[in-house]
């Protein structure tokens, strides 16, 4: 690992007092060599500690600066490291993390300008693809660990809406309701909207027949749009992330949204659930020597467009205490301004590639980024628009936890493929996967819709044994409103035969309303 020299008597003074800013001692990843005065001093190599990586950061940039190949740059030195990693492909091309990289005359030359010794490696990945839409293997969530915050994001509701929602699911979580898919949830909404089911809707209290049909609406529109398959069985363990290989390299989770970037709301609440059902599950770990995972967040503009005061508290809140459980969140997008200011302060290590400023806007997006940076020797706003490509501004988290000097980079070039893999290779990886038989096929199990569903028959009587159909119920005596079968002893004993269910009590949600079946 090439070291800096700030003894060199050929490095200007001011390359040297950034040159030891980033001389650390422990292990850390190399992202390139610093610029300074138009030429690149390969003596002086920009680096990121490898226990600062879970203090969170940002890669950002205009389209076409470099972005995602800083992204796959920082992925395979962390795999290397033995971290495993997680990757959101939008554009699909970073599945060539999996492969080789090709030898050719710019990689040749770049790996010289920046001391690189470069050699052709493909990293451990595993390929996933949102409810089975593309080439992976498929994500799913079940409505109920979702839960009513991250829902209402994708239903576009309003804020009262969204109390309203959750009003819904608190009442479905009560009378022992799970919330498998969508149908589950519709019928709920369904329910409670009926004339038999009315009087549960007031108990609630605070939500309203008009509020209620408007989120049935939504629901039914959101399925005719063919979105009901992200949400089902068997929900995805975010345990998966954590892997490494056999070789100790740490394992890259790529989940491609190549075929699904045209419903930016659906996919980027589905990053952040994955990142929320982490911090729901995994322990307290405190500055451990490395992280146990480092989550890159592509396109999170997306993310924060049109959210809710509630959303965006709960995203401010995970960000900040998913550190301290090993968990590392990269943000990529355009702008620092796209993420908002109490996210962006979090954000200790920084990677800003060039910006443009054509319009008043830019210019205006041009100068709110330099003040997000410290103090520098160079002319920021002047350095940020004539970057090439490959090149960034960088800024990070020294050892002891303190900003080091901005240093312009030229970073360097990655060992794995730089575009995507062969079509019919991906589908081989995901086929041969030994999470593609636990995830592959979508099962439809007992839930809300057939418990709401499972009124007596008028056509036939019941069986006269109940294990001669342990599913069905004897027919009490009266005339029993439907939610007095749910919570009644026959359902108890259905739900208690429900994977995970906790029963007769409501279910734990975090700060983002998501609940978790304990595995």
């Amino acid at each position: 690992m090439p070291e800096a020299k700030p003894g060199s008597a050929a490095l200007p003074r001011e390359a040297l007092e950034i040159a030891s800013g980033y001389a650390f001692t422990g292990p850390a990843l190399d992202l390139g060599a610093l610029l300074w005065d138009g030429a690149c001093l390969p003596d002086v190599q920009v680096r990121i500690p490898l226990p600062m990586l879970n203090r969170h950061g940002l890669v950002a940039g205009a389209t076409g600066t470099g972005k995602t190949k800083t992204l796959q740059l920082i992925a395979e030195q962390l795999s290397a490291q033995g971290v495993p990693v997680f990757l959101a492909d939008i554009k699909g091309d970073v599945s060539g993390v999996a492969a080789p990289g090709t030898e050719n005359e710019k990689v040749q030359a770049r790996a010289a300008d920046v001391q690189q010794q470069w050699v052709a490696t493909g990293f451990p990945a595993e390929f996933y693809a949102l409810g089975g839409i593309g080439h992976g293997i498929p994500v799913r969530a079940t409505v109920t660990s979702f839960g009513p915050v991250l829902l209402s994001k994708v239903l576009q509701l309003n804020q009262t809406q969204e109390q309203s929602l959750g009003l819904i699911f608190h009442y479905a979580d009560q009378k022992g309701l799970e919330l498998v898919d969508l149908k589950d949830l519709r019928a709920v909404v369904a329910f409670l909207t009926s004339d038999e089911g009315k009087a549960e809707l007031k108990n609630i209290g605070g939500l309203s027949t008009a509020t209620a049909g408007v989120i049935l609406r939504s629901l039914t529109a959101f399925e005719a749009q063919g979105m009901a398959g992200f949400f089902g069985e068997p929900e995805f363990d975010t345990g998966e992330l954590l892997r490494t290989a056999e070789d100790g390299r740490g394992l890259v989770s790529v989940l491609e949204l190549a075929a699904v970037q045209d419903r930016p709301q659906l996919f980027s609440t589905f990053l952040m659930w994955l990142l929320a059902d982490l911090f729901h599950d995994l322990p307290e770990v405190g500055d451990a020597d490395k992280p146990k995972l480092v989550f890159f967040f592509d396109e999170a503009h997306l993310l924060f467009n049109d959210a809710s005061k509630a959303f965006l508290d709960a995203i401010t809140q995970t960000v900040r205490l998913i550190r301290s459980k090993g968990v590392g969140v990269f943000f990529v997008t355009q702008t620092p301004k796209d993420v908002p200011g109490d996210v962006l302060a979090q954000l200790g290590n920084r990677v800003q590639h060039a910006l443009r400023a054509f319009t008043p806007d830019d210019q205006k997006a041009l100068k709110a980024t330099v003040k997000t940076f410290p103090n520098s020797a160079y002319d920021l706003e002047e350095l940020l628009t004539g970057l090439g490509t490959g090149e960034a501004v960088v800024t990070v988290l020294s050892e002891k936890g303190a900003p080091t000097p901005v240093a312009a980079t030229r970073l360097r070039a990655p060992e794995s493929l730089m575009g995507p893999i062969d079509a019919a290779a991906l589908d081989s990886a995901v086929e041969s996967s030994s999470l593609y038989g636990r995830y592959a096929q979508a099962v439809d199990r007992e839930s809300a819709y057939e418990k709401l569903n499972a009124r007596p028959s008028r056509e036939a009587p019941p069986p006269a044994k109940e294990q001669q159909a342990p599913r069905a119920q004897k027919a009490p005596k009266g005339d029993p409103s439907v939610v007095e079968q749910v919570v009644g002893s026959g359902m108890f004993k259905s739900l208690a035969r429900s994977l995970g269910t906790q029963i007769g009590r409501e279910i734990t949600r975090s700060v983002f309303g998501t609940a978790r079946r304990r595995r």
